[in-house]
């Protein structure tokens, strides 16, 4: 299905209820450092802590109540989980979610703090699938897939769209790119609310199948998988690719060492707490600073559900 102006300008009404309106920050020194003119939209500060209830709010009511009855079902390792638990909650109906046991904890215990019933499966593609088809099968519930859905890609794009009515002469915008949800949505919102926006997606080498995908045109596997990034370890869908295919500048790889560094920069600058996956759009800017220098750039700050026992692990001590 093709997604229009209108379908996102309504998303935006329909989940705002339910959702922060989150800020945009910059930071002097970070600008000073780097060159670029760095604009930061905060959906670390969104409820349940990421970007993800903007998808999840608005794919789970735009449902029929016949389609609600039942509650809804998904698979995920973090945020589209908490996303899909919390528009449960808030809508007094069941929610079912697989999570593979490599999720954080810290995202597990969220989920079920939210009252969802969560299936612990084998951390890979084939067991969460398996796990999620019995769980639709016994319950009847709603599957809402986490980045796979036009009406996910329509509430991931509400989030460009307030960058730019804060931000309107920004000339980029980076974002964070997994299933590519958030990317795809972004280039739409570019398109219809600005259409000179220049949008970039910000990978990890360590699990990097959409820069893949974009340059042979069909969904790629990374070629192997390594990161701190683990918002970011899923492939593109075919929709997801289609519309990043036609309309991204172009995606951009890092290491784990300028992740790590990008997150440092993050905690010690700008005083906020950050997942690794969603700094993974700022080291990819500051690797290419020719490429941004002296231009304003958005980055989307996509969630802020830490392990904080991980903090040992990213930065040890000397």
């Amino acid at each position: 299905m093709k997604i229009s102006k209108d379908d996102i300008i309504n998303a935006h009404e329909r989940i705002k209820p339910y959702i922060h309106r989150t800020p945009v920050m910059t930071n002097q020194s970070i600008n000073e450092m780097t060159g670029i003119d760095f604009y930061f939209k905060c959906e670390n500060f969104q409820k349940i802590g990421a970007f993800k209830i903007r998808g999840g709010m608005n794919a789970t009511l735009t449902l029929s109540a016949d389609q609600l009855k039942n509650g809804i079902a998904t698979h995920s390792s973090g945020n589209h989980a908490q996303a899909l638990a919390y528009a449960a909650k808030k809508l007094g109906i069941k929610a079912y979610i697989v999570m593979p046991k490599s999720s954080p904890q810290v995202k597990v215990d969220a989920v079920k703090g939210y009252g969802a019933n969560v299936i612990i499966c084998e951390a890979n593609q084939a067991a969460r699938e398996e796990a999620l088809n019995k769980v639709v099968a016994e319950t009847g519930a709603e599957f809402i897939h986490p980045y796979d859905d036009y009406r996910v890609i329509t509430g991931q794009a509400t989030c460009v769209k307030e960058l730019l009515e804060d931000v309107p002469d920004l000339d980029v915008v980076i974002t964070p790119v997994g299933g590519g949800g958030l990317l795809s949505g972004t280039c739409l919102g570019g398109l219809y609310f600005k259409p000179e926006l220049k949008v970039y997606g910000g990978e990890p080498e360590g699990a990097a199948d959409a820069v893949l995908s974009l340059k042979s045109g069909k969904v790629e596997k990374a070629p192997f998988i390594e990161t701190i990034a683990d918002g970011l370890l899923t492939t593109l869908s075919e929709q997801t690719l289609a519309i990043i295919k036609e309309h991204v500048s172009d995606i951009l790889l890092v290491s784990e060492a300028e992740i790590i560094n990008a997150l440092r920069l993050v905690y010690e600058r700008m005083k906020i707490i950050v997942e690794p996956s969603c700094v993974v759009p700022f080291a990819a800017a500051m690797r290419n600073a020719e490429l941004f220098k002296g231009k304003k750039v958005g980055v989307i700050l996509t969630g802020g559900n830490v392990d904080l026992t991980k903090f040992g692990t990213w930065f040890p001590a000397k």
